[in-house]
């Protein structure tokens, strides 16, 4: 898709990803796709139904890189955020996910969710989405007048060192098949991956009998494709020569005839797909400018987008209702869901859409030990919480730990400290 300029170039892109997104939040509004409903139903009701629809949107992203990376219409080694970067930062990707699925638990749901409940007139999730923004933001973005982050306070010193140079990329082609054969490695790999989720997936037939589950899979995995597409293949004609819009924002100043137009930062340029928790920092950044279109960008049309077709849904099945906090305790467990998850969200480079589908399409290391840490983290915090309640109290933090641990299969079952239930 080649553009006479920037411009045109920026418009197409920011109202397609509107459009994806729209379509996106008004099919997962309508089907209950939710990733924290998926592990509670797995963990609480041995229910696989919403897990299989979660399995089946990464094998249909997965398919789906694998099928335009090769013919280059997915510039995936470009992405941002760095999906398949040399540096495998594997501590903040095990730690930012544990953090991001307990606190999505606590929360009552993911990032995307959290933009699903507001459409459906959650004010709850209204409150989580303005701590998780305020957080991601200054986890990237210098306090006023310093040039010190959250991340630099509070994280950069000790967990940065951690991160293991792996090469020029993470992604399972390379470190498995080395620079000369990773693209055949991957496009194996990738293919027996999405075979064995299909296969997963499909063979139970309470699953094949769900309309609901089948069409947020689909749907969820090809909004991933689409917007990997649409963002990989946007070119700015100028002279008889091609730009990407990244690249023509590098180069502005030799490009354009005027700074007007020209974004704040090239990075939210490149080719990039779903994810939510970074971009509700980008949203919030924005919106203090005083809307400045420079800081309007992918990641804050694909919140507006998720938000108005959820909205939209729930308008026209007449399920809009307005929700707040039942009480102190509920405020307190969201507020501090939100916070893990800000935090969490921008550690482990993603969310459950972010890692959990669209990292993992790329085959990056980083992002499968993101979505391993992110189920991890709310399986044993449901259990936690489970055996809270059996026990009315009576059972230590550290005893339901334990005894979640043990049901997980994480630790020796003679090291149960309560009875299961």
């Amino acid at each position: 898709m080649v553009f006479e300029s920037f411009a045109a170039g920026q418009s197409f892109l920011l109202w397609s990803t509107f459009v994806i997104a729209l379509i996106l939040g008004a099919v997962v509004n309508k089907t209950n796709f939710c990733t924290m409903g998926a592990v509670s139903d797995m963990v609480n009701m041995s229910d696989l139904g919403r897990m299989r629809a979660w399995l089946l949107a990464i094998a249909v992203a997965l398919i789906g890189v694998l099928a335009l990376e090769p013919m280059g219409l997915a510039d995936i080694g470009a992405a941002f955020p760095p999906y398949r970067a040399g540096q495998l930062m594997w501590a903040e990707n095990l730690l930012g996910g544990l953090m991001f699925g307990i606190g999505m638990t606590l929360a009552s749901g993911c990032g995307n969710k959290t933009l699903i409940r507001i459409g459906g007139g959650n004010a709850k999730s209204v409150v989580v989405l303005a701590i998780i923004g305020i957080i991601a933001y200054f986890m990237v973005n210098p306090f006023p007048g310093t040039d010190q982050t959250l991340m630099s306070v509070l994280f950069y010193d000790w967990i940065r060192p951690l991160a293991v140079n792996v090469g020029p990329s993470q992604d399972l082609g390379t470190l498995l098949g080395g620079s000369g054969s990773a693209a055949t490695v991957r496009l194996a790999m990738g293919a027996l991956l999405a075979a064995v989720l299909l296969y997963f997936v499909f063979r139970a037939r309470d699953f094949r009998r769900s309309f609901d589950n089948i069409l947020g899979g689909l749907v969820v995995g090809l909004a991933v494709v689409a917007a990997w597409y649409v963002s990989s293949n946007l070119q700015v004609s100028l002279d008889g020569e091609s730009y990407s819009l990244r690249g023509y924002v590098q180069n502005w100043d030799f490009l354009a005839d005027s700074g007007a137009g020209k974004p704040a930062d090239s990075r939210p340029l490149s080719p990039q797909s779903f994810t939510f928790i970074n971009p509700m920092g980008q949203s919030l950044g924005y919106a203090a400018s005083g809307f400045d279109a420079g800081l309007l960008t992918f990641g804050v049309m694909a919140l507006a987008g998720v938000i108005a077709g959820s909205l939209l849904w729930a308008l026209a099945t007449r399920s809009f209702r307005f929700e707040w906090f039942a009480n102190g305790r509920d405020f307190l467990n969201h507020v501090l869901g939100a916070v893990l998850m800000g935090f969490g969200g921008v550690l482990g480079m993603g969310c459950t859409i972010g890692q959990g589908i669209t990292g993992v399409s790329t085959l990056a290391v980083g992002s499968i030990i993101t979505f391993g840490a992110i189920v991890l983290g709310s399986a044993l915090t449901m259990k936690v919480q489970l055996y809270r309640m059996v026990y009315e109290g009576e059972a230590s933090f550290l005893a339901a730990l334990i005894t979640g641990l043990v049901d997980l299969k994480l630790l020796p079952a003679r090291l149960r400290r309560l009875e299961a239930v």
